[in-house]
This record gives C-alpha cells, structure tokens and sequence, in this order.
C-alpha cells in the first residue's frame, strides 16, 4: 500500500513582518472616484506607460482592475490618435 507523503520541511513560512512592510496600493481613479478614462487625457495615461511604451502593469501600476482595463483600452485609443507613442523615443 502506498504511504502518503510527508510535508516538505523546506518551505519556507511567511513571516508578518514582510506583510507590514509591503503596504496595499490604491487605485488612482478608485480614490478620485473616477468613473471613466478617458483617452484624450494623455498626460494623466503616461504614468501608466513605460519608458519604452509598454502598458504598466496591475502589479506595477497599482490600479484595480476595472480601471486598469480601462487604461489598456484608453492607451490604445490614445496611440492611435498619435496622443501617445506606440514605441519609447
């Protein structure tokens, strides 16, 4: 009969300290109570492009993700209305 195996001793446990360290992030426009994104607002979207015209992450960016959604969709708009640029210069 099999035996079940044993737990893996070499993990490593969360310590509460890294917790209190990390604080949460807020959304930006969940603050503001912001409902729409709109592209045409181009100097509020560069905060959330990179140096070389990638779209920040949720992680990165720390918008929800309702909004960071948004964002993506406002980016694109944005680039193609030559608000923003497709690649960094």
């Amino acid at each position: 009969m099999a035996q079940p195996k044993e737990r893996d001793q070499t993990r490593r446990k969360r310590n509460p300290r890294d917790a209190a360290l990390t604080r949460k992030r807020n959304c930006y426009f969940c603050k503001d109570k912001v409902d729409e994104i709109d592209y045409k607002n181009f100097s509020q979207l560069r905060r959330y492009v990179s140096e070389k015209g990638k779209i920040r992450s949720r992680r990165i960016s720390g918008a929800c993700r309702r909004h960071q959604r948004q964002v993506a969709v406002a980016v694109k708009r944005a680039r193609e209305m030559a608000l923003l640029p497709y690649v960094g210069a």
